[in-house]
């Protein structure tokens, strides 16, 4: 399941450590966090799922809950090959989900 649904106090923090309380099975909060560094690249100025470290790369990095269906976006400015920030973001409840209170990557 999306992690975003069963969540409170999203938060992003040190531009790449997501964290939050997650909804287990039984209904109990508990605390967790996912490096996004693991499961997210940049590439040439663009997010890529399956890639790694695009905070090193980075700038200017947020994260906010959006719009109706409260969508988890990351926003950084991602450096491409040239050296240009490109800004760009991304819906982090793609591939981020809710596995018994832990965070999972799909």
């Amino acid at each position: 399941m999306s992690f975003h649904a069963s969540a409170e106090n999203i938060r992003v923090d040190d531009g790449h450590m997501l964290r939050a309380r997650l909804r287990t099975a039984s209904g109990e909060l508990v605390d967790a966090e996912i490096d996004l560094n693991q499961f997210i690249g940049n590439d040439n100025g663009s997010f890529q799922w399956g890639g790694v470290n695009f905070s090193e790369s980075a700038e200017g990095i947020s994260f906010s809950v959006e719009g109706g269906d409260s969508v988890p976006v990351l926003r950084a400015g991602l450096r491409d090959v040239e050296g240009n920030v490109q800004w760009r973001d991304i819906n982090l409840a793609e591939r981020i989900g809710n596995a018994d209170g832990n965070f999972e990557f799909i």
